[in-house]
């Protein structure tokens, strides 16, 4: 049955990739995807990680009612760690809502979705957990329609971790390794179609292969596989826990040519006793001596972490650790936020909590102080010679020649104005960095694209 549905996603790049996904499947089956006025189905793909993005979800909901009291057949479906963790929940509260799935049942969405848009007036839960990895359909859309022709690939589902504060294993499951064939097919299938920059993405790409799933291939050995590739032009992974990177990883990142210089390294804090009750299972001198030796390998390497400020017991002290090992590393940029208690991790029960103004005022802090050294790192580019690979049209445009926003190979935004017509999406161009703005970069065209 031709349906039109929009898919509203939150959270991380696995919901991206996820959603992205689902697209494809649902296109494949003949369904379109449309703006959110016209749309017969609605899709939230939903995070749970703090609590703002929890209630973005009831909030978009809310929206979402007026176009199902509009007409009955039209439905939605709620995905992600919201729903697994609200579950049934959601159809108690939202009677339009007709399918609820978690991150492990996302495998069986499409088909529920047929069923329901059939006409079938079941309410589906698709929550159980599985032990193993579950291949997804491959549907024969492109894997990257929108031509920037860079692409996500899973190679794992889940965590097991159980750090304090967070809820991403009882949302997502224990870890499940995909096998490395599946991997590699689905990465030559991708470089086939005309994609240059894959992502692997894992909860915990360096603990790949740790599980039952695990076929004795390592992370490392999965990396350089997918490096080998050809036409591969570059290849990144997100997101690595400090406790499980090998040697081998570090390594590689002056060995593989098309390994991208930048890696994202979550710290969380930078006081030992505050790591320790984050069961983290490292300290500050192993973080500093993987960031020694990744400087090692790959003396341009851009690192980039996540932080939490006020976590229950953090003292003065204890943060301005988390200051000193910020500046003493010299992350280029960093994703941080106050710390919000979530249903079921153990640092629900942990005191003292620090109170909601002063976290805010250490978030602010730490907030300024990264985006001084930001500052410094991206100005300290100027001059630098490097290609940007175009992901489409600059918001800002001035004068007659178009600007084209790209990423070089670190990742960071470079902006590149080419006065010649034509689509450079997907294309790489020779730039050197003549400015540096607050949180990007502005490239001078040196050479052909290509």
């Amino acid at each position: 049955m031709h349906m039109k549905f929009h898919i509203t996603t939150f959270g991380c790049q696995m919901n991206v990739h996820d959603s992205q996904w689902l697209t494809r499947a649902l296109e494949s089956r003949g369904w379109e995807e449309t703006g959110e006025d016209d749309a017969q189905v609605y899709i939230l793909n939903t995070c749970s990680v703090r609590d703002k993005p929890e209630q973005k979800v009831y909030s978009e909901l809310g929206r979402v009612a007026a176009h199902c009291k509009r007409d009955e057949s039209v439905f939605a479906a709620v995905g992600g760690c919201v729903a697994q963790q609200v579950g049934r929940g959601f159809f108690e509260r939202f009677p339009f809502v007709r399918l609820v799935f978690g991150s492990d049942g996302i495998a069986g969405a499409p088909n529920a979705l047929e069923r329901i848009a059939a006409g079938s007036d079941e309410r589906v839960a698709l929550l159980d957990f599985v032990t193993l990895y579950e291949e997804r359909e491959r549907p024969e859309t492109p894997a990257a329609p929108d031509n920037t022709r860079q692409a996500f690939v899973n190679i794992m589902q889940g965590c097991d971790n159980f750090c304090a504060y967070c809820i991403v294993p009882y949302t997502r499951g224990r870890q499940k390794s995909r096998t490395p064939d599946a991997i590699l097919d689905e990465c030559r299938s991708l470089v086939d179609n005309g994609v240059r920059e894959i992502t692997l993405l894992g909860q915990n790409v360096n603990s790949f292969g740790l599980d039952k799933g695990g076929t004795g291939v390592s992370f490392a050995q999965l990396l350089r596989a997918v490096a080998a590739i050809p036409g591969l032009d570059r290849l990144r992974f997100t997101t690595s826990h400090p406790k499980d990177i090998a040697g081998e990883v570090i390594r590689a990142f002056g060995e593989l040519e098309n390994l991208c210089p930048s890696l994202h390294l979550p710290m969380q804090a930078g006081s030992d006793r505050v790591l320790k009750a984050m069961r983290r299972k490292y300290d500050m001198k192993r973080y500093l001596e993987i960031v020694d030796g990744l400087k090692a390998a790959r003396p341009d390497i851009s690192l980039t972490t996540d932080l939490i400020v006020g976590f229950p017991g953090e003292t003065e002290e204890d943060f301005k650790e988390t200051l000193r090992m910020v500046e003493l590393v010299g992350f280029e940029s960093s994703f941080s936020f106050k710390y919000s208690d979530r249903p079921g991790v153990a640092a629900v029960n942990m005191e003292p909590k620090v109170p909601a103004e002063e976290a805010a005022e250490r978030l602010l802090r730490l907030q300024t102080l990264q985006n001084n050294i930001t500052r410094k790192c991206l100005k300290n580019l100027v001059g630098v010679e490097t290609d940007a690979f175009i992901e489409g049209l600059s918001r800002m445009q001035e004068g007659d020649a178009l600007s084209w926003k790209g990423r070089d190979p670190a990742g960071r935004i470079v902006n590149v104005s080419v006065a010649e017509s034509g689509d450079l999406v997907g294309r790489m161009v020779p730039v050197r960095i003549v400015e540096a703005k607050k949180h990007s970069l502005v490239g001078e065209r040196t050479g052909e694209p290509w």
